[in-house]
């Protein structure tokens, strides 16, 4: 069953703890009393207001709420016995009792229990009287010039003197601190040390022992060896649990031991009852084990069993932010900007001294945050977490610069170098080719068989049936989609994109991929990062149909910044002589484009993408205004790219394709002219594809103008096919079986002076338009949809060169001129049209714009299978200038209606019916206009009804309804 937990305090150290928690799957809900602007509404985690002074209280909400365990974060609740008064209240609490918290709350306490205990310590004496201390310090047989205050004291209990009288000046200052402080405090003098410190913390259970990592200076630790660990476990650690338990305070909870190493040897400075912090936004990134189970074994008595475990392969590093002037005054309330940016690079910034306001983050207190880094090596580990730190929007921040130096210091100091010191880690990149092995020889394929490991890779071409072969290579990168996907730490989408770019590029030329070699460079391998990028293009290989036959893993330390790292791709196919595209004498005036729809950015233009991105003030982990529902702007950027030679490896192989362009770097302007004679030009229309939202958000927010565009993006179409008219559709089936897919213009000459070599219709912005265009448009709009029953197959005029005929052309739709000056008479005429019409197969007619009157022959032979439109409400205003007729009339409501054609003019059944009012301003031209929007309407819906078996004429001429029919 799901926990609820409650965490006390507000400080960093909460922070992480609850974020820790959090990550449990045991745990449903993490409240933080009385927390901070990091703990505030994020995920699992949430701040309440309950009093955390007032124990009775505190206990009963506890029950109220169903907290299954209080997590006490700081020291003052637990010297206040925050955890006797819950447990009594039958109130689950983690921290140690009253009792054992003297060891951090009475230093007094502490020394004496060392001292009885033999627990190496430093001299020591204590005092209440101000004059008997200062006696002391003059007199003491060791310099006795650190002053600490015996209680709590915040990290502020301890003045190290340079001399006497500096020691009795700061004994002489804390007596005349307001109140009765100096009665009850006690003073003691501990000799001063001038070597190492460390701080270890463990967890503690009866007599159990589980110690963590050891921390040094906000750092994971590289000074202390595993000897030294085990005389602090024996000399000091167990010693103090023994101890606790013989005087009959059993300690249970977190015992964090501040230690110093001095010639004398091993010395304990002090004891703290709780996760130290900042160490604690160390310890817990590091921890592997589930913190909220750890904290259970604790404890029920079972932390023997269960010790905790921690990632060994990984170092952190953490740096505290304080506000200018602390320790001492500073202001509050100091705007903070940028952490969700500094989150995106994979570096956690724990909250310390933050509220909100106004829906924004503020500083609060001395210690505002703790920006933490986890890497694999300690200087990648500080090198990022000093980017964080950078990055982060804190006016006069105050953090310390030297964090991590002595431990990356002891590293090269202590032993002798080697390749890996320099930056290079041999046996990193051997386990990289041991994971990618497998990979790869998923790739096998005929002509190879993908074993990596030999200085180069072999390919039969022979074996791979090719005959007369032309080889063709292609190289590409991804460009600064590396740095998106970076930030982002998604890194698996990057091995498809790779071989994308190179795999289509070699298919412009006709040719198969046959195999294909990646390059990965970096500045520090991250073999979990490499390898998710490698298995990436291996399974895109797989795609692709071609083998991955070797590659190059570089690690060049100081080229890159940590987390960075490059990409190249090389891909070699092979085609046959005789299919070498493009084929550029026979690409000529009148063949089509066809266009196939890309995944949207793909890889190209993406310093363009994050400059937009950063002109409208959005973020890669902001919700998407673009893409599906709960998309982030980063996963949507992500999106691989296409591979496209499964698709059109067939169908290039067929001979129908005459040229294929890639759209990658350059975009739709300067890509199709490659593909193209010189005396050719193109007439593109974007209106005749669907554009990713993408590029419009990018358009309008960029305030790119079409050109732009044009040269940068793909805007939707990932490849370009051209085409002879008469293969149009039959390419146009082979692909829309598998993907979108449209025709989306035409080649022409060029005009003479014309310089470009293509026009372009192009507008992403949504704009409000008046639609202008005929019933054919209307029609050839909604056969294009997936859903449509139906398939313009031939568009008939009696008129040469009408607008008709070259919409239909430019839609890859077959077009006949049946010219009635021709013909002798209207049976002559409509005896043409007829054989026209079986010639394709037809088995419904639409009348859009034919003027000519039909005879009654024809009519007949085509009854239930001929359909007109005419504007008005039939039967009324039959014939022509049924508008006017309207108008004349008074009519309040016209409109227009779909019908069989029978062979009285506008008698025949009716299918459908749009009725338009009549406005009382209205000309005969104004509501002809909305009649005829109308019409763009009824009529493709009229079709739907007919072709989808809806509706058929009887016998009788009357309509029959089917209701079970699609559509």
């Amino acid at each position: 069953m799901a926990v609820r937990l409650l965490v006390i305090g507000s400080g960093g150290r909460e922070h992480t703890l609850a974020w820790k928690l959090a990550q449990s799957p045991h745990i449903q809900q993490v409240l933080v009393a009385p927390g901070n602007a990091g703990t505030a509404n994020c995920g699992k985690i949430s701040n309440s207001e309950v009093s955390v002074s007032n124990h009775s209280i505190l206990a009963q909400f506890c029950k109220e709420h169903s907290v299954g365990l209080v997590v006490v974060g700081p020291e003052v609740p637990l010297a206040a016995g925050m955890v006797d008064d819950l447990q009594a209240a039958g109130v689950p609490c983690f921290g140690p009792s009253a009792k054992a918290a003297q060891l951090e709350a009475s230093k007094s306490f502490s020394k004496a229990f060392m001292d009885r205990h033999g627990i190496p310590t430093a001299n020591w004496c204590s005092f209440t009287d101000p004059q008997e201390a200062c006696s002391y310090i003059r007199t003491a047989s060791f310099p006795a010039l650190v002053v600490k205050a015996s209680g709590l004291a915040a990290g502020k209990g301890v003045i190290v003197a340079k001399d006497q009288e500096e020691a009795c000046q700061a004994v002489t200052k804390r007596s005349a601190l307001p109140g009765r402080l100096w009665w009850w405090r006690n003073y003691w003098r501990e000799k001063k040390c001038t070597t190492t410190d460390h701080c270890l913390t463990l967890l503690r259970m009866g007599t159990t022992l589980s110690l963590p990592l050891p921390v040094h200076n906000m750092l994971l630790s590289v000074q202390v060896s595993q000897e030294l660990l085990q005389q602090i476990r024996e000399t000091v650690l167990q010693k103090t649990v023994d101890g606790m338990k013989e005087e009959g305070t059993p300690y249970v909870g977190v015992l964090y031991a501040g230690l110093m190493l001095t010639k004398q040897g091993l010395k304990v400075l002090e004891f703290n009852c709780r996760f130290g912090d900042p160490e604690c936004q160390v310890l817990m990134p590091l921890l592997k084990s589930d913190l909220y189970e750890v904290l259970q074994s604790t404890l029920e008595g079972k932390l023997a069993s269960s010790p905790p475990e921690w990632h060994q392969d990984r170092s952190a590093v953490t740096v505290v932010m304080a506000s200018p002037g602390y320790p001492g005054s500073y202001k509050k309330g100091v705007a903070i900007t940028g952490l969700s940016q500094v989150e995106e690079t994979g570096v956690q910034v724990f909250h310390a001294g933050t509220s909100l306001k106004e829906g924004g983050v503020v500083s609060s207190g001395g210690r505002v945050l703790t920006v933490t880094a986890v890497r694999s090596s300690l200087e990648m580990a500080l090198h990022a977490a000093n980017r964080g730190v950078a990055a982060v929007g804190f006016p006069g921040a105050v953090y310390r610069s030297d964090i991590g130096h002595r431990g990356i210091a002891h590293l090269t100091q202590h032993r002798g170098l080697t390749y890996k010191d320099s930056g290079v880690d041999i046996a990193a990149g051997n386990r990289l080719v041991d994971m990618i092995k497998p990979f790869a020889k998923a790739t096998s394929r005929s002509g190879c068989n993908a074993e990596l490991g030999g200085f180069a890779g072999l390919f039969d071409l022979k074996a791979a049936g090719f005959i007369d072969p032309i080889l063709v290579s292609g190289t590409d990168g991804v460009g600064t989609k590396l740095t998106i996907a970076q930030a982002c730490q998604q890194h698996s989408t990057l091995g498809q994109d790779l071989v994308a770019m190179c795999v289509n590029d070699v298919l412009a030329q006709g040719a198969e991929p046959l195999f294909f070699l990646d390059y990965f460079s970096c500045g520090r391998l991250d073999v979990g990062v490499a390898s998710a990028v490698i298995r990436g293009v291996a399974e895109a290989c797989g795609l692709a149909g071609c083998a991955l036959l070797g590659g190059e893993t570089a690690e060049m330390p100081g080229v890159y910044g940590p987390g960075e790292y490059d990409l190249a791709g090389f891909c070699v196919g092979a085609v046959e002589r005789g299919a070498l595209l493009p084929r550029l004498g026979d690409i000529c005036e009148g063949d089509l484009l066809i266009g196939v729809a890309s995944s949207g950015v793909h890889s190209n233009g993406f310093s363009l993408v994050r400059k937009v991105l950063e002109r409208a003030g959005v973020t890669y982990s902001s919700p998407a205004p673009f893409g599906k529902p709960g998309q982030t702007v980063g996963e949507v950027l992500l999106t691989p790219t296409k591979i496209y030679s499964r698709l059109l490896l067939p169908i290039l192989r067929s001979g129908a394709i005459k040229a294929y362009a890639h759209i990658t770097g350059g975009g739709l302007l300067e890509n199709i002219p490659r593909v193209l004679p010189q005396e050719l030009s193109v007439d593109l229309d974007a209106s005749r594809w669907i554009i990713p939202p993408v590029f419009s958000w990018l358009q309008e927010e960029g305030g790119l103008c079409e050109e732009e565009m044009g040269r940068t993006f793909n805007c939707g179409l990932g490849a370009v096919l051209v085409v002879a008219f008469p293969d149009a559709q039959s390419v146009l089936r082979k692909l829309q079986a598998h993907e979108d897919a449209w025709i989306v213009g035409s080649l022409a000459h060029k005009q003479p002076g014309e310089r470009r070599e293509l026009k372009y219709a192009y507008s992403t912005v949504p704009r409000k338009r008046t639609r202008v265009g005929t019933n054919l448009q209307a029609l050839m709009e909604q056969t294009k949809r997936t859903s449509s029953s139906a398939e313009i197959v031939v568009v008939i005029s009696n008129q040469p060169g009408v607008l008709g005929l070259k919409r239909a052309s430019l839609a890859g739709i077959q077009t006949r001129v049946v010219d009635h000056k021709l013909y002798g008479s209207r049976a002559e005429f409509d005896g043409t049209i007829d054989h026209v019409l079986e010639e394709f197969d037809v088995e419904v007619v639409c009348l859009a714009g034919f003027m000519r009157i039909l005879t009654g022959s024809f009519v007949r032979k085509w009854n239930g299978k001929l359909l007109n439109i005419h504007p008005s409400l039939l039967p009324s205003f039959k014939g022509v200038n049924a508008q006017k007729q309207a108008l004349q009339a008074g009519a309040r409501v016209s409109g227009c209606t779909v019908h069989f054609v029978a062979e009285e003019v506008d008698a025949g059944a009716i299918i459908a019916q749009e009725a338009v009012p009549v406005l009382m301003n209205d000309t005969e031209e104004s509501l002809s206009d909305r009649i005829r929007e109308a019409e763009h309407r009824a009529f493709p819906a009229a079709l739907e009804l007919v072709a989808g078996g809806g509706v058929r004429l009887g016998d009788d001429g009357r309509i029959i309804w089917n209701p079970n029919a699609q559509g």
